[in-house]
């Protein structure tokens, strides 16, 4: 019998884990015939050492984590005999945020952001894998920002995350371009301070590469 145990044992060992499963219903825009949707971010911190030796990080050509991406979901997919889901499937594009509000792992934060149970700020979807047969699921989280006194809030040195506003790209990308933003550009302050965060590690090295992209690779 599938279970949800079972999956994430294979999917860490490619790097990944499962961050929210669901079963959708019609308003889901899943695709035809899905009984369940696994959500799959990386597993932190050995997510890092296995795509950074993999063939789409070294060859030098563009997009090298969306191609890594492609390759071990659409594999995971084939084993578990379903169908890889990309963020960058579309358009239309797949509603990945309502899965994940739906999967009862992730919620939208003081600032906006999502905020997982387990990953904190720091959540990431690499893709879902849509399953024919219906896998128990796991209960449903506890928001964690409910009983946290949310540093998130006040984190960001200029303001661009902060509750009840819309997230202001330009000020954020003017502030990371200055001699000011170093820090941030190690990392964003506004997801560093979540507390869950301080359980969940992920390597500078690659706040360090989700930044550069962010930024197309400009650096000071």
């Amino acid at each position: 019998m599938t279970t949800l145990h079972r999956l994430n044992e294979h999917a860490q060992e490619f790097g990944l884990r499962l961050r929210g499963a669901l079963h959708p219903d019609k308003a889901d825009v899943a695709p035809d015939g899905c009984e369940t949707l696994i959500l799959l971010g990386p597993d932190e911190p050995a997510f890092w050492a296995i795509f950074n030796a993999s063939s789409e990080y070294t060859d030098g050509a563009a997009d090298p984590l969306d191609r890594w991406s492609q390759r071990v979901l659409g594999h995971l997919a084939r084993d578990w005999g379903g169908t890889a889901i990309f963020p960058s499937d579309g358009p239309p594009y797949p509603p990945f945020i309502r899965w994940a509000d739906r999967s009862g792992q992730a919620w939208p934060s003081p600032v906006g952001l999502l905020v997982h149970d387990a990953a904190g700020l720091f959540i990431s979807y690499r893709g879902a894998i849509a399953l024919p047969e219906r896998v128990e699921l796991d209960p449903r989280g506890a928001r964690p920002c409910d009983t946290c006194p949310q540093p998130c809030t006040s984190a960001c040195p200029v303001g661009a995350l902060r509750p009840g506003k819309p997230y202001d790209v330009p000020v954020c990308m003017a502030h990371l371009r200055s001699p000011d933003g170093t820090a941030c550009r190690d990392g964003c302050l506004v997801r560093r301070a979540c507390p869950v965060v301080r359980a969940f590690q992920r390597l500078p090295e690659q706040s360090a590469f989700h930044m550069d992209a962010f930024l197309g690779e400009w650096r000071p």
